[in-house]
């Protein structure tokens, strides 16, 4: 520091108050300082800083899976937010939904200098009573049942569900069937229980339900069963990547979409658009999602105060072309 002042003409004050981000400095100054901290290789000590002023200005986020693409878009918009606001983000990836894996990762968390915590996990191991968070530490969950202990950001999955129920039965059709995704998926039940919630307050029928994995794959299969039901003429899968199974398999199997079976899918993903034919679907506005994470948890640090609750980000119903009314006889 005694370096870079001397080098820039100023005062080892004038470099910490810059170092720190202090706004009391002219901009002639500070773009000053920064060019001698550029030109000497200066890197400030964070812990030194953290020791001064109680904040490492890092936040710490675990998630399951990069490969999902929701919670990679949502970490995006964490780490725009976190950036936007001063703070970097620690990321400790999960590479096993296990009970296990997570206490793992929660140790770890407790052993790295950081502010805040998010939990990005849909899983019901959050729920395990063996399982908890750093105590003391503010913590913010992404999708998650949580709200009784943490605050919990969360797409607003059964309004979703219902939308996409509501297209299809608008549309004309007698029912609506459902390909769901796993059974420990806290937004694949929230999905399943709007749309059996919606068919019996329209009074029709509820088929039996097919269920996925989240992958394309998993679709395709549901796609073969339903190739087997005669009267299908609607479907709402719980995500885009399994609506794109099944309509390679309804495709294969000669049902035409949407002038046979008209589907909908789950999360708008970017590709969704050039499914054949453009998906009609519901979308979720991850990057928000991350960005009030990073907006509750920096409360939490800045206030001392957490209140459990969950913020419901809203859904909306995207158009295209795999829906219309169903065939006439």
């Amino acid at each position: 520091m005694a370096d870079v002042a001397k080098l820039a003409g100023v005062s080892s004050q004038t470099v910490s108050r810059v170092s720190n981000g202090h706004p009391g400095v002219i901009p002639a100054t500070r773009e000053l300082v920064q060019a001698a901290m550029r030109e000497l290789g200066y890197r400030p000590n964070s812990a030194a800083r953290a020791l001064k002023w109680g904040s490492f200005h890092t936040i710490g986020v675990i998630l399951f899976s990069l490969a999902n693409v929701g919670n990679s878009k949502t970490l995006e918009g964490i780490a725009a937010e976190a950036t936007a606001r001063g703070y970097g983000i620690t990321l400790i990836p999960v590479a096993m939904p296990t009970e296990a894996a997570v206490i793992g990762a929660f140790g770890r968390l407790e052993e790295l200098a950081v502010d805040a915590v998010i939990v990005i996990m849909e899983i019901h191991l959050l729920d395990a009573a063996t399982v908890g968070l750093p105590p003391g530490a503010p913590v913010v969950v992404a999708d998650s049942n949580a709200g009784d202990r943490y605050p919990v950001v969360d797409t607003d999955q059964s309004a979703g569900g219902r939308l996409a129920v509501e297209h299809l039965l608008s549309l004309g059709h007698e029912t609506v069937w459902h390909v769901a995704g796993p059974e420990e998926s806290f937004a694949s039940e929230r999905r399943l229980a709007a749309w059996r919630e919606t068919l019996e307050a329209a009074g029709r029928p509820v088929p039996d339900i097919l269920r996925g994995d989240w992958s394309a794959e998993s679709g395709y299969a549901a796609g073969q069963e339903l190739l087997q039901e005669e009267s299908v003429t609607a479907v709402f899968v719980a995500n885009d990547q399994m609506a794109l199974g099944l309509m390679n398999a309804l495709h294969e199997g000669g049902r035409r979409v949407p002038e046979d079976i008209s589907v909908v899918g789950f999360d708008d993903l970017p590709d969704s658009a050039a499914y054949l034919p453009p998906l009609t679907t519901i979308h979720q506005d991850f990057a928000e999602v991350g960005r009030l994470c990073v907006t509750d948890a920096l409360d939490q640090v800045e206030n001392g105060v957490s209140e459990p609750g969950v913020t419901l980000v809203p859904t909306r119903l995207v158009v295209r072309k795999s829906t219309a009314p169903p065939p006439q006889d």
